[in-house]
């Protein structure tokens, strides 16, 4: 663990507002697959011979719903994934008083699940589906997870509420995230190779005190950080929250 760690928890311990941005490295140990690590969803040879980034565009979503439909719910969605020391740690965080923000880059709602309240889902959420004709919204937990999903109201398609490649941010999440972020006097980064943007733009808006980097991996901005701790991230939070 980090030689800085007492340094760290107490800095967070007088902190007035925190905030969190985390990615895929978050919930890997829930057992949901990360992106770029060498056991990660790009770095593994796709059975469909195209990339993943063309598999989750827009653009093939309405091209080939059916592939989309067949990938998407063999890699993207795990009903059975549970919050792990991570996702504990910051929710317990927020029970015990903290005014603590999250920023998620992830889509799997476990933050939720662990009773977090304060959760800003930068790309959307596997756990909600639009009706392409009349926008009636259908949870994960009343559709059936394969094939193409209808809409129980009219039939229509319906797509799940990610954000895809070739599709823009959710503008009033973004405007969220950013007031929090310029709010924080405690900015935490965790499990993110902040190679994703915009959403590793938002650290630009930081205009705190302190700032903490938790990632197994360097990262291109590690040196913008007061703090840089490349452990495992569920260990560190529990021991800097907690």
């Amino acid at each position: 663990m980090d030689s800085n760690i007492d340094e760290i928890k107490a800095i967070i311990k007088k902190a007035e507002r925190i905030v969190f941005l985390g990615g895929a490295g978050v919930s890997t140990a829930s057992g949901i697959p990360d992106f770029r690590s060498p056991q990660g969803l790009y770095n593994i040879r796709s059975k469909y011979g195209i990339s993943y980034e063309r598999m989750l565009s827009h653009s093939y979503f309405y091209d080939h719903t059916d592939t989309f439909y067949e990938f998407y719910w063999d890699s993207m969605v795990n009903v059975e994934a549970r919050p792990n020391d991570a996702h504990i740690a910051l929710a317990e965080s927020e029970k015990r008083g903290k005014n603590l923000a999250i920023l998620t880059q992830n889509i799997d709602g476990l933050h939720q699940d662990a009773g977090s309240k304060k959760v800003y889902e930068l790309h959307g959420s596997v756990r909600r589906y639009y009706c392409e004709d009349c926008m009636h919204l259908s949870k994960l937990k009343d559709i059936n997870p394969h094939g193409i999903p209808r809409c129980p109201k009219c039939g229509g398609l319906l797509k799940p509420d990610v954000v895809l490649y070739e599709e823009p941010l959710n503008e009033t999440v973004l405007t969220h995230a950013i007031i929090d972020m310029q709010l924080a006097d405690v900015l935490i980064v965790g499990g993110t190779s902040l190679n994703v943007y915009p959403a590793a733009g938002l650290i630009s808006y930081f205009e705190g005190s302190t700032s903490i980097l938790i990632n197994l991996e360097e990262t291109p901005l590690d040196r913008k950080f007061d703090y840089v701790i490349h452990d495992d991230i569920g260990r560190v939070l529990k021991e800097i929250l907690l």
